[in-house]
């Protein structure tokens, strides 16, 4: 059984506190895989088993999964919806089917989180923002998008200029295939070029906005603009 799938009924308390404890303890990442694990002293087990299964997660492929909610989305290709909407001409909602229909995008890049760790050359396939966002047509002032997650309240922005990047996108395919759900299906945003918690998964709108927001981890101390090797930030949304 996968953690996606245990979560639900799990009753143990948990959070910031109990991960700041592990990182008081020397735990430096929310990633057990075995061989770290079995070289974790026994002091520290209790303290990760009060952690939710989610936060836990251990992917072969070496991906380390963050949630900041009890449960993580789940995607209904059938009634999903991506809507568009905040200063632009036209909002605009968008199915499953026809986001795949925009202009398509592939690239490689390596995707890097702020404790440390990374995983190289992951093949992404989704949608520019500057296609993605012709249809609506943004205003004279619009200056940056606030990307809102179905995992709330997780929401993080991006200036125009950084949006327009060009190897940013709204991705939905990962390695070939669609999107799993603790990668953030059907859609999430990828920039390379900022650590993983200005990725935000389970978007399901994008709003066109003025200015950029603090998003979830900037309110709490992170910086807004997340950039590799040049961020205070110490954990995130990957």
């Amino acid at each position: 059984m996968d953690s996606d799938e245990r979560d639900a009924q799990d009753p143990r308390p948990y959070g910031r506190r109990t991960f700041l404890a592990l990182v008081a303890g020397g735990l430096t990442s929310l990633w057990w895989g075995k061989p770290l694990w079995d070289r974790l002293s026994p002091t520290l087990r209790p303290a990760a088993d009060l952690l939710p299964p989610q936060v836990r997660a251990i992917v072969p492929s070496g991906w380390r999964i963050y949630t900041v909610a009890a449960t993580m989305p789940r995607f209904n290709r059938r009634t999903w919806r991506l809507r568009i909407d905040g200063l632009v001409a036209q909002p605009l909602e968008l199915s499953y089917e026809q986001l795949l229909a925009l202009p398509r995008a592939e690239q490689v890049s390596d995707f890097h989180c702020v404790t440390g760790w990374s995983v190289d050359h992951v093949h992404w396939a989704g949608v520019r923002f500057a296609d993605l966002l012709r249809a609506v047509r943004p205003l004279p002032q619009a200056r940056a998008l606030t990307f809102v997650s179905a995992e709330r309240p997780y929401v993080d922005s991006l200036t125009l200029e950084e949006a327009y990047l060009k190897d940013a996108m709204l991705a939905y395919e990962m390695d070939g295939k669609p999107l799993p759900r603790p990668h953030g299906a059907p859609a999430r945003v990828v920039i390379p070029e900022m650590y993983g918690y200005k990725n935000v998964k389970w978007v399901e709108r994008i709003i066109v906005a003025n200015r950029p927001l603090d998003g979830y981890w900037e309110v709490r101390g992170y910086d807004r603009d997340a950039w590799v090797g040049r961020s205070n930030g110490h954990y995130g949304n990957a």
